[in-house]
């Protein structure tokens, strides 16, 4: 089991419709492709209360490949995301990194 950390750097004033988005579209097309998340989290305190973190479950990077490529070629997806954005982008940057737990994590 592998997991992916994804950090998005919201536009400032889109955060709201930023969450919007994945409570309503993204994870109705991501359960379509089997894609697993494991929570999502905005900061509470920190440098910057425009930052989403969530979190992705995998079975390999191989299955991370394949899921992560038909979502994004989905229709529906490309058709809703486009629609959110008719005003603009909603995540200025993002990032991820692929981590693996350790043999004491909670999360296996």
């Amino acid at each position: 089991m592998i997991y992916e950390l994804r950090v998005y750097d919201a536009v400032p004033g889109k955060m709201p419709a930023l969450l919007q988005r994945f409570e309503k579209v993204t994870l109705g097309v991501w359960k379509k492709h089997g894609i697993k998340p494991v929570g999502f989290w905005t900061t509470y305190i920190g440098e910057s209360n425009q930052k989403l973190y969530y979190m992705l479950k995998w079975d390999s990077l191989a299955d991370r490949e394949q899921r992560w490529a038909t979502f994004q070629a989905d229709e529906n997806w490309i058709r809703k995301r486009a629609e959110s954005e008719k005003d603009g982008p909603l995540v200025a940057t993002f990032s991820n990194t692929i981590i693996t737990p350790t043999k004491f994590s909670a999360l296996k």
